[in-house]
């Protein structure tokens, strides 16, 4: 690197300023050492609060202590002050001094000086240019540190480090919380050009562009930036990178992706920055987590994508939702719903705004849903600070909170136009859920969110969050009792049954009517056609009789009706002629997809073209057409995704086969990615873990 110009200075005194030449920013060493590697060697990206060395060759002299000088200016952002942070001056000193911007040689004297630099554990992250003397400037970038104790994103754990920071790739959970599905994804934050977009991301955030020097001034704060983060995932209110589609939109996925089949973040990033910021089509809750967890481990805050089972979507703050059913037990549409999943992220840091006992994990939603200080954004808020019900805490305590523990309330609305509360067993929040530390296994966190139902504590937390309407809404046994079984072979493309079983826990006997259905369901709570229905008119139980009722759901009638998520919503309302009264049982289930087998063919070495060898068979009775095999993986596919169309049709029992090559780039334990598309049994997921050796 050529100095932009030469200036040696006869200070007063025989202070004299280094005559510096060229340098050489030992990138491939600071790097590693920053545990930034895997973002390449070609430039200069560090942590800060640790100390980075350069090495400075001399033009003419030699380093002296106590005689030579140097002057340092770090700066940020375009409007760098040192009003906001965004500038620091600093000479040598006799040591490092990892509270604060410093400098310190570390090499004996001569015209080689091996320069140490450390950057204050809280300067704001970013794009730096650091002036040495008259000589010039280099350019760095800064990122949050985990592994600095000064710094507020801390983490003590070498594995949850490697988990929550390192890892490119993990498991995000779907299905239903009595059968939770693992999906893996490819979040990717290390391939190439992904940094330079997430830094890209927060230039382009409403604040920012309003006022770039406060901006980049808030960049010091986890707190700032996780809240940011949280707005520019989604497009609603900014030029933000997803754009969200749910399957009740009438317009489907017309002209973008459906949202099943991303795979990473990789491609969903790189496209927004190539469209010049156009947000990318389409994205539902688990790609707007997955893409905000990419970016913040790539900006070095450690974080995580959490899966609610049941979680509430409470629209007034009330923390209960009232839902309305028809008499066959369907749903009334509304905008207060409780999806069947939801996902959002959890960041680490502590929260110094607020008192003692709430750092740690912190809740942020980037799906769009409802507004918080008018952006369409959520959190962060600190996960103690749900469990506790302290809900005047930032940010957005109470639309979490109900996620998580609101009241669900059902009425039933009659043909004659009244209504009237039904029994009904849905409790929100449950199996909270993440991918364990170091393994694909689903590690359960809902004693981190709420404590037991039921519990002392619980109750105690909810008279903290003024809402008692647990307690009041508690219904005693009217002496019908209703649960819906299902078989445990429920898969894609079967017929089975499912049970309606009513139980009469009086000391008389009881007529009633029974009525059983089904439909289609989408993840978030939306109904879909009907895959079956009986009305019983005359179910006549004795005293203590039990009484179990099977509706067959046949391929033939649900398979033309099910979403892209597989579920089916079971609902079953018995009405005692005797008091008038109803009882409703719901149950969500989800059809399981094959399996996809992947085999690695070669030895798998850095930068060897591999073959993956992938098979399907076709569950389903009728022949897929259009069938598709694509894989990705971070440090396997350079962060593209590689096709494989069949060229042939797979009949029902065949398999579908492929090969599918790729060459991958970095060694160790990495994760292959895979995912079918047909067109009548879509986005099947699937992986393998493969060891690449060096």
């Amino acid at each position: 690197m050529t100095p932009r110009g030469l200036h040696v200075k006869q200070q007063e005194d025989i202070f004299l300023s280094l005559d510096i030449d060229r340098w050489n920013l030992e990138c491939e060493f600071n790097n590693l050492d920053h545990r930034t590697d895997l973002n390449g060697a070609d430039r200069l990206i560090v942590r800060r609060g640790q100390p980075f060395s350069i090495s400075l060759y001399l033009r003419s002299g030699s380093y002296q202590p106590g005689v030579s000088t140097l002057d340092c200016v770090a700066e940020t952002g375009p409007q760098p002050s040192e009003q906001y942070g965004t500038r620091a001056s600093f000479g040598l000193s006799a040591n490092i001094d990892t509270s604060r911007w410093s400098a310190a040689v570390l090499s004996p004297p001569g015209d080689m000086v091996a320069l140490s630099i450390c950057s204050a554990p809280d300067a704001p992250i970013g794009r730096y240019t650091l002036t040495l003397g008259q000589a010039g400037r280099i350019e760095f970038i800064l990122l949050f540190n985990p592994w600095c104790s000064a710094d507020v994103v801390y983490m003590d754990s070498e594995a949850n480090l490697a988990e929550y920071v390192l890892a490119q790739d993990g498991i995000i959970f779907q299905g239903d919380y009595r059968y939770p599905v693992p999906i893996p994804w490819n979040f990717g934050q290390f391939e190439s050009g992904i940094l330079d977009i997430c830094l890209k991301l927060l230039d382009m955030n409403p604040k920012c562009l309003r006022n770039p020097g406060k901006d980049c001034s808030g960049r010091r704060n986890p707190i700032y930036v996780s809240r940011v983060l949280s707005a520019m995932v989604n497009c609603n209110d900014d030029k933000g990178v997803l754009w969200g589609r749910w399957p009740e939109n009438d317009e489907g996925y017309k002209g973008g992706v459906n949202p099943l089949l991303w795979k990473g973040s990789v491609e969903i990033l790189r496209n927004w920055e190539k469209q010049a910021c156009a947000p990318v089509r389409f994205g539902q809750c688990w790609v707007f987590a997955a893409v905000c967890c990419s970016v913040s481990r790539a900006l070095g805050i450690p974080c995580r994508v959490i899966t609610n089972y049941l979680s509430a979507h409470d629209t007034n703050n009330n923390l209960v939702i009232e839902r309305r059913i028809d008499e066959n037990g369907d749903l009334i549409r509304s905008r207060e719903m409780i999806w069947n999943y939801h996902c959002w992220v959890e960041s680490w840091m502590t929260r110094p705004d607020l008192k003692p006992g709430f750092d740690g994990w912190q809740a942020s939603d980037p799906t769009p849903q409802e507004k918080s200080e008018n952006i369409y954004c959520c959190g962060p808020v600190p996960v103690r600070a749900i469990k506790d019900g302290e809900l005047t805490f930032k940010y957005d305590a109470p639309f979490v909170f109900a996620e998580v523990n609101a009241d669900v309330i059902t009425f039933m609305k009659k043909k004659d136009g009244s209504t009237s509360e039904v029994m009904n067993t849905t409790a929100v929040g449950q199996k909270i859920s993440t991918k364990r530390v170091g393994s694909d296994d689903r590690e359960d966190i809902t004693h981190l969110y709420k404590y037991p139902e039921g519990s002392n504590e619980e109750r105690e937390t909810f008279k903290k969050a003024n809402h008692q309407n647990k307690l009041l809404h508690q219904q005693g046994d009217h002496g019908l009792h209703l649960t819906i079984k299902v078989s445990s072979d429920m898969r894609k493309g079967c017929d089975f049954d499912v049970f309606a079983v009513v139980t009469n826990n009086t000391q008389s006997e009881k007529k009633c009517r029974l009525v059983f259905g089904s439909c289609a369901l989408s993840y978030n709570g939306f109904l879909g056609g009907s895959c079956g229905f009986k009305d019983l008119l005359n179910v006549e139980l004795p005293p203590g009789a039990e009484r179990r009722v099977p509706l067959r759901l046949n391929y033939s009638k649900y398979g033309s009706q099910l979403t892209e998520h597989n579920l089916i919503r079971l609902a079953a309302v018995l009405f005692d002629y005797a008091t008038n009264e109803a009882t409703l049982a719901t149950r969500n289930i989800v059809l399981e997809n094959p399996q996809i087998i992947v085999r690695i063919l070669g030895e798998p070495k850095e930068n060897r073209k591999l073959a993956a060898e992938i098979t399907l068979k076709n569950p389903l009775p009728e022949p897929l057409e259009a069938c598709c095999f694509s894989i990705e993986g971070a440090n396997l596919t350079g962060g593209n995704s590689i096709s494989e169309r069949l060229a042939s049709t797979v009949g029902p029992g065949e398999d579908a086969k492929a090969k599918v090559y790729f060459t991958p780039t970095r060694s160790g334990l990495r994760k292959l990615v895979v995912n079918f598309d047909s067109d009548k049994l879509c986005n099947v997921k699937g992986y393998r873990n493969v060891i690449i050796g060096k």
